[in-house]
């Protein structure tokens, strides 16, 4: 059987979980977490419940596809895949510094409320777009809000964390 390599555009199924072993992403489908309570029906996993908006944490219904090498998930990601047959799988642990890198405390940042769009009432948790200077947009977390100000971290969630994934190569795609 033909072993992956670089270059080569595979599909795999993964499950990736921190070291307090939760679910942080999944390509595996969970039918019992569709079963109790999806606010959307995901029974059928259509493209919300793919998106993970429906919020039942069944994940995506279908394996990832991705090309070896060309830089578009973590590198030790990609690096485990080489080397596996389908059908085979493999579990790794990636150091924070690999994945999503260090938290940064220079990219969090407290504004004050009134720079905020008066239409726009942000809560902890929400996600945002700030734009930046250069005019180039950056994904933010709201983390903290009061009545005159608002806290916004542009670290990645996952950033400082060590990530491990159970990998399986379902195929190498011609």
């Amino acid at each position: 059987m033909a072993q992956a390599k670089e270059g080569d555009k595979v599909r795999v199924h993964y499950t990736g979980t921190l070291d307090d072993g939760s679910i942080f992403d999944t390509s595996e489908q969970n039918d019992d977490a569709c079963d109790d309570g999806c606010e959307d029906s995901c029974d059928d996993h259509d493209n919300e419940c793919d998106d993970h908006e429906c919020g039942c944490g069944c994940g995506p219904s279908g394996p990832m596809e991705f090309v070896i090498g060309q830089g578009a998930l973590i590198v030790k990601f990609e690096e485990a895949v080489i080397g596996l047959e389908p059908g085979q799988s493999v579990k790794v642990r990636i150091e924070a510094d690999d994945a999503y890198g260090q938290r940064a405390e220079e990219l969090v940042a407290v504004v004050e409320r009134s720079e905020i769009p008066a239409d726009v009432n942000p809560q902890p948790g929400d996600q945002m777009e700030v734009v930046m200077q250069d005019g180039n947009s950056m994904p933010v977390l709201v983390t903290d809000a009061t009545d005159t100000t608002i806290t916004l971290d542009a670290n990645h969630p996952l950033a400082g964390m060590a990530l491990t994934f159970d990998i399986r190569l379902v195929e190498i795609v011609a």
